[in-house]
């Protein structure tokens, strides 16, 4: 059998299909990743990648898309608001990516197509091929009406190739929190790209660490402003903090207390087996990792999924949410010490832990795959 993968050039929308697509490589089946630049992004998985698109990369194409810079953080728009844009900007990306998508479904003979929900080529083109379509979740977000969203603003593609109305055949939801009603639930399992480990991150702690994350997306484009007052209270907290925010520039932070560090990348679930929490700005895969990890959380949502992933997790028990400017010292200590966000923590993780694997999932694919 033969899986394509596609989805939006970004590590929050390729990265979660990474263990699914192990999976259904371990067992024989040949499988394809096709996405736009930068390919390196999911070369460095160990996938073969066919290059789509015009050679822009996402965050030039959504650039044009807005007539100006990317905005990240917006926090004066709802989160429906958020999402509407997104799967404008989404499908605006993925037009460019069509005809190579479908060059390389057919030339390549895909049997079954998984992909992102804002993936809007993947979807027309297992359409046009009636093939079928697997969207893969990667957070709390619902991905069938997102798929179906995102579709609605390429209706005039549909069109011209004599398409009615696209058709998920299934979705995969990732861990214990939300997704579509009918998903297959599958267990969240962490990839966070590759990297060297230091070995102290390895041993435990001497004394309480936090570690700190932006994410992929958001320090790049907003720098380290969501962390500034973060920084400051810190100072007063008994713990370590590690700043895992890549190449951002920390100099907005000024002068850093002793007890707060940053660092260059390092995979991000291999920082969290000895951390006591982690605080970030509400993305799905980071949130997700720290669940996997059984840690308390601490959320500063910016913008895109943020507020939705805040309101799935808090209502555990085992977060924490914040705005940027009202975290301070006891907030910080709390999601350090607090017994009961510890014990919601260790709740989620064994619920993530009794879904069933990305291998207990490739029978159920293989069908969907036979049913073309």
């Amino acid at each position: 059998m033969r899986i394509l993968f596609t989805g939006p050039a970004a590590a929050g929308h390729l990265y979660p299909m990474v263990p699914t697509a192990q999976a259904l490589r371990a067992v024989g089946h040949e499988v394809l990743f096709a996405t736009g630049q930068p390919v390196e992004l999911i070369r460095s998985a160990g996938f073969p990648v066919a290059q789509v698109g015009d050679g822009r990369g996402l965050r030039e194409i959504i650039e044009e898309a807005l007539g100006g810079k990317v905005q990240y953080v917006n926090r004066d728009k709802t989160q429906e608001e958020i999402l509407d844009m997104a799967a404008a900007m989404f499908a605006h990306a993925s037009r460019p990516d069509v005809d190579g998508l479908l060059a390389v479904a057919t030339d390549w003979g895909a049997d079954l197509i998984v992909h992102d929900s804002f993936a809007a080529a993947g979807l027309l083109v297992a359409a046009q091929l009636k093939i079928p379509s697997v969207v893969q979740n990667f957070g709390a977000s619902p991905g069938r009406p997102m798929a179906d969203l995102v579709a609605s603003h390429v209706s005039d593609l549909y069109e011209e190739r004599g398409l009615t109305a696209p058709g998920v055949t299934a979705v995969l939801n990732l861990g214990p929190l939300g997704g579509d009603p009918d998903g297959l639930p599958m267990r969240y399992v962490p990839y966070n790209g590759g990297g060297i480990v230091p070995g102290e991150f390895l041993r435990k702690p001497e004394r309480p660490r936090a570690v700190v994350t932006l994410g992929t997306v958001l320090a790049e484009i907003d720098g380290v402003r969501a962390v500034v007052r973060l920084v400051e209270a810190a100072a007063e907290v008994d713990a370590d903090f590690l700043l895992a925010v890549g190449n951002a520039d920390l100099a907005p932070l000024g002068t850093l207390p002793a007890n707060v560090r940053g660092l260059p990348w390092v995979p991000l679930n291999e920082l969290l087996g000895r951390a006591d929490a982690l605080i970030h700005h509400g993305g799905s895969g980071t949130m997700l990792t720290a669940l996997q990890a059984g840690l308390p959380q601490l959320l500063l949502p910016q913008g895109a999924d943020h507020f939705l992933n805040a309101d799935a997790i808090t209502a555990t028990g085992a977060a924490l949410s914040s705005t940027s400017e009202a975290v301070d010292t006891p907030l910080l200590t709390r999601v350090l010490t607090d017994a009961a966000l510890r014990d919601a923590a260790h709740r989620l993780r064994a619920d993530n832990a009794a879904l069933p694997t990305p291998a207990a999932l490739v029978p159920t694919l293989e069908d969907l795959a036979a049913r073309r």
